[in-house]
This record gives C-alpha cells, sequence and structure tokens, in this order.
C-alpha cells in the first residue's frame, strides 16, 4: 500500500468514463490512489486484520475494475460513493465469512450451555454501523484533503502555528514560546487557516458524484 497520499480526489465523470478503459493505466492509478485509504480504513473498523483488509482493497479494486461497464452515472438512482460501498461490502463480508469458518472449526461451540455464535465476535457489515464507518471514513479523507490543499496555500509559519494550535491541541502560551509568535498571531492563523480549510471542504463536495 502506498505509505502516503496526496489527498484525496472526489471521483469526477471523466475519470468514470476513464475507468471504462482498463488499459488507462494512469487513471485506474488516479483511483487507487483516491480511494484504497477509504477502503482500507473501513474494512480494518470492521474487525479485518491489516493483511485481510490489504486484500479487501485489491479485491474491491478488481470488483470495480470487472463491473465498471455496468455504472452509469445517474444522480437520482444513486452515486458512486454507494456503488463502491456496496462492492466494497461484499469483500468485507467475504472474509469475515472465511473467518468465522476457520474459527467455527478450531473452537467448536459446547453441546451444553447458552449457544453464542462465534461469528458475534466480528463486525457484521451488513448493519448499518458499516455505512455509518464509510461515510466516517469519507469525511476523514475529505478533511485531509481539505488540509493538504491549504497546507500548500499558507505559508509555512501559518500552518505550523494551526497544526501546533488545532490539530495538536497545544496551550497557546506553549505555541507562542516555541514559534516566537504573539497570542494575536495564534488566532489569526487559526481563524484564516481554518477558513480556508472549510473552503475547500465545500469545493470538493461539489466534485462529488
Amino acid at each position: 500500500m502506498p505509505e502516503n497520499q496526496d489527498e484525496f480526489i472526489p471521483t469526477r465523470r471523466s475519470l468514470l468514463t476513464r475507468l471504462k478503459d482498463w488499459d488507462d493505466q494512469e487513471s485506474w492509478k488516479d483511483f487507487f490512489n483516491t480511494y484504497w485509504k477509504l477502503i482500507y480504513g473501513v474494512a480494518v473498523k470492521s474487525g479485518l486484520s491489516d493483511p485481510e483488509a490489504q486484500d479487501v482493497v485489491q479485491e474491491t479494486v478488481v470488483s470495480v475494475a470487472k463491473k465498471m461497464h455496468e455504472f452509469k452515472y445517474d444522480p437520482a438512482a444513486g452515486s458512486f460513493k454507494n456503488w463502491l460501498l456496496l462492492i466494497t461490502r461484499r469483500r468485507i463480508t467475504d472474509h469475515l465469512r472465511k473467518e468465522y469458518r476457520q474459527v467455527d472449526v478450531a473452537e467448536p461451540r459446547p453441546k451444553e450451555g447458552p449457544e453464542t455464535s462465534t461469528i458475534e465476535r466480528f463486525a457484521d457489515p451488513a448493519l448499518p454501523a458499516l455505512d455509518q464507518m464509510w461515510e466516517a471514513e469519507w469525511e476523514k479523507n475529505l478533511m485531509d484533503a481539505a488540509m493538504q490543499r491549504v497546507k500548500r496555500q499558507v505559508k509555512s509559519k501559518q500552518w505550523q502555528i494551526f497544526d501546533f494550535y488545532v490539530l495538536k491541541k497545544w496551550p497557546v502560551t506553549k505555541v507562542t514560546r516555541s514559534l516566537g509568535v504573539s497570542i494575536t498571531q495564534v488566532y489569526l492563523a487559526k481563524h484564516r487557516v481554518a477558513r480556508l480549510i472549510k473552503k475547500e471542504i465545500e469545493t470538493l463536495e461539489k466534485r462529488m458524484i
């Protein structure tokens, strides 16, 4: 898996059109770099291990490639985000069922006493919880993208102030001492960077399909 992701780019209609061509390696690379972290995060939070989550990412991308010709952009019928969630859900379910079968064979339930299915130890992707995790990861990726964009727009000192004060939650006095700035500069940097991030999020949301 890539160690870092430059930014989360909501899928555009133009990219979806290009993905219908299996030989368009650049577009598929764009798609993978955009969505692997989202799919991986949901898989891990569903109860899968790191290797299993990586398998889910790969299997989901393969499934998308095989089914891409079936997808038609129609806002009334549903978004690409929800279509991708459906495919991811199926891949996660496959892995959880496999894990359940392995544990069930290794640790058979006793014949006496209350019956508790082994699968109860694993997250059930059929529940609404997976939808909530998907939305949470989606929003997290969106925020990360917005922050990466803003980081390139503002001066490094302003970003440092925002990082220490807002993201790392340092006391304002510690920020002023560490960076040699005034309290007023801290508050102004926080306000400006937060406003730019909000603007970037709004811009990215408009590009979602």
